[in-house]
């Protein structure tokens, strides 16, 4: 959803804003996690007249000039000495001094716990990893064990927490998301959902599922003396499940997490009446993670494969294929298909694309590892396959998941593309944020198709403060409105668009500083709401203003998501009419995904994915030919 993914990187006291990409400085700690964590500061309320003021800015480019000034009458009225404003603002400074971060718990609960669309396409990233070539299936074993083995590793630093701490621009970041993403689970719920994180139990999980031709299995990856199962016992073990779930005409229980959350809270309410079933649902819950062995897929292109990749990572391709081969409310899903396709995907409720990625980066360079081989002599428990008992009614609920799913498959048009005329390395050459340049071309792009700017989200890290989680960066600015109008304009010649140019990626960069560093508006104005809400008070005008409506009818839903690992990030659009666009940005080429709607007759996939290369190449071009002036 919108909480999706970014931290950025300040380097020698200049800000880069550059998604997820490593930061400046790690240091190993052991035992210290709680320690370092009262360490960071809290995350402050920033001051009501300057919220105000950069709220006014950001909508100039986005509402019209007579909107525009009804919301500054409003802002006015707003933040009057003995106003509502002045008093929701004290109500929310009171909040910050006694949480540990004021709006950590109001977050959870607002962008995932309460939305009650589906998790798959409204909620959860999938990750396309590099295509794998397995020569027969015991290829695709022998690399799911590995896989499984490096997750392990992983999850020994978290267990031992001797987790690098992150710096960025030299002060440590929040760890507390990488403690939330294994042996963690959303519940549904028929008005509100919960998260439950098991591995705060007094016997923490040891076992992960499988799932494999929909059938889900209990696999416990750790012998009695706590060591965990080496990449040869865990190959064995997977041989196992493969040979008892052959059968392919199994109802597909998983499909049921994919639906609508009142619906499936209804559903999973009648589904664990039976004690079978109630077991089966607690032993994937309480799962480490969840591993899905994906049945193949008809043959495509090369040049389609990530693309097809990507919507498999989203929703498994249907009810036909392999969407009923997931549990969508566990919080990591590795997807290992016969055919080499490879990914995860994530419930984005406990954490942000960070933990996520590095555990991709540590899991991908560990299976790269030659494995010493160590055939063990004790022979392995049977994994023990979970039983579910289906009535008339479950069935029902099963056959309405599928139908939903299979609505919400044809609906999503996705495009991943690999941008290869240039990486990160051009915009670095000229001085310039390469996060601020794409997304500049993001805004030439879609001002191009549409003739208009419009609402841009981009994610922003608040790992800085404790608990942090995340705030928005909003790339449509006066800047990028007058650069993107000019670009086009055979009256402006280039060096006046190499300043407008310029301008707006500074503008870029001065806003994701100002974000991560807690003092954006989005966050703010949230809490403001919420903290009215909270009063029983009525809610302010500038909440049932259209502004406001505006304001957050996010056409492109944008993030940075960089990795060591050459994969992409892909996810849906927040709103009917707009586009998801995720990108990680390596060196010499960009991995790029873009979403839209099909039932939206004025989005198109893979026109703005075109549009965006076109306007990557026209931006380096216009640099090229113009010459270095002092700007």
């Amino acid at each position: 959803m919108l909480g999706i993914l970014a931290r950025t990187m300040v380097k020698a006291g200049m800000v880069k804003p550059c998604g997820l990409v490593k930061p400046v400085s790690v240091t190993r700690i052991t035992g210290r996690y709680l320690a370092h964590q009262e360490g960071l500061p809290k995350l402050p309320v920033p001051p009501l007249k300057q919220t105000c003021d950069r709220y006014l800015a950001a909508l100039d480019p986005i509402v019209d000039p007579e909107e525009l000034n009804h919301t500054r009458q409003l802002l006015e009225e707003f933040q009057k000495p003995g106003s509502v404003g002045e008093r929701l603002q004290k109500g929310l400074e009171q909040r910050a001094k006694k949480m540990d971060n004021w709006l950590s718990d109001w977050w959870l609960q607002t962008a995932y716990l309460d939305y009650r669309m589906p998790v798959v396409v409204h909620s959860s990233p999938g990750v396309v990893l590099p295509r794998m070539v397995f020569s027969d299936r015991q290829g695709q074993m022998r690399y799911a064990a590995k896989l499984i083995a490096g997750v392990l590793d992983f999850k020994s630093m978290i267990d031992n927490e001797t987790l690098p701490v992150e710096y960025l621009g030299g002060k440590p970041l929040c760890m507390n998301q990488y403690y939330q993403v294994l042996s963690s689970c959303r519940i549904p719920g028929t008005k509100r959902d919960n998260v439950v994180n098991y591995a705060l139990d007094k016997r923490p999980p040891t076992h992960i599922t499988v799932v494999h031709n929909f059938q889900f299995f209990v696999l416990d990856v750790y012998n009695s003396d706590g060591t965990p199962l080496t990449v040869d016992q865990i190959y064995i073990q997977l041989e196992k499940i493969w040979n008892s779930s052959l059968q392919s005409n199994k109802e597909p229980i998983g499909i049921l997490t994919s639906n609508h959350r009142n619906s499936w809270g209804k559903a999973y309410n009648n589904l664990i009446k039976d004690k079978t079933n109630k077991e089966s649902v607690r032993a994937i819950q309480k799962s480490i993670f969840t591993v899905c062995l994906d049945a193949a897929l008809p043959r495509a292109s090369d040049d389609m494969y990530r693309t097809r990749a990507g919507v498999q990572m989203l929703h498994g391709g249907g009810s036909r294929w392999n969407s009923g081969n997931r549990w969508f409310d566990k919080t990591l899903q590795f997807i290992i298909g016969e055919d080499g396709t490879c990914g995860l995907i994530y419930e984005h409720a406990p954490a942000e694309g960070p933990p996520i990625v590095s555990l991709i980066d540590h899991v991908v360079e560990y299976t790269k590892k030659l494995e010493m081989v160590r055939t063990p002599m004790v022979p392995l428990r049977m994994p023990q396959k979970l039983r579910f008992n289906i009535t008339t009614e479950i069935k029902k609920d099963i056959e309405e998941a599928k139908q939903n799913m299979n609505i919400m498959v044809h609906d999503l048009d996705m495009k991943i593309n690999v941008f290869s005329h240039f990486g990160k390395d051009f915009p670095k050459t000229q001085k310039m944020s390469p996060d601020a340049f794409i997304q500049m071309a993001l805004q030439l792009a879609y001002y191009r198709i549409y003739k208009r700017c419009c609402p841009t989200y981009e994610s922003a890290s608040l790992r800085m403060f404790r608990l942090g989680r995340t705030d928005t960066i909003r790339s449509a600015s006066v800047d990028s409105a007058r650069f993107v109008k000019a670009m086009d304009d055979p009256a402006k010649n280039n060096t006046e668009k190499v300043a407008l140019l310029d301008k707006a990626i500074k503008a870029h960069r001065a806003y994701t500083d100002m974000a991560i560093r807690g003092q954006a508006i989005d966050r703010h104005l949230l809490g403001l709401k919420l903290q009215a809400i909270e009063d029983l008070a009525a809610l302010p005008e500038i909440f049932m203003d259209t502004s406001y409506a505006v304001a957050l009818h996010f056409n492109l839903s944008t993030s940075q998501v960089p990795a060591k690992t050459n994969c992409v990030m892909c996810f849906g659009p927040v709103v009917p009419d707009g586009y998801g666009v995720c990108y990680n940005p390596m060196d010499t080429h960009i991995n790029f995904s873009v979403s839209a709607f099909n039932s939206c007759q004025d989005t198109n996939a893979a026109r703005l994915a075109q549009g965006l290369e076109d306007a990557l190449v026209d931006m380096k071009t216009l640099l090229e030919q113009t010459p270095k002036a002092k700007l």
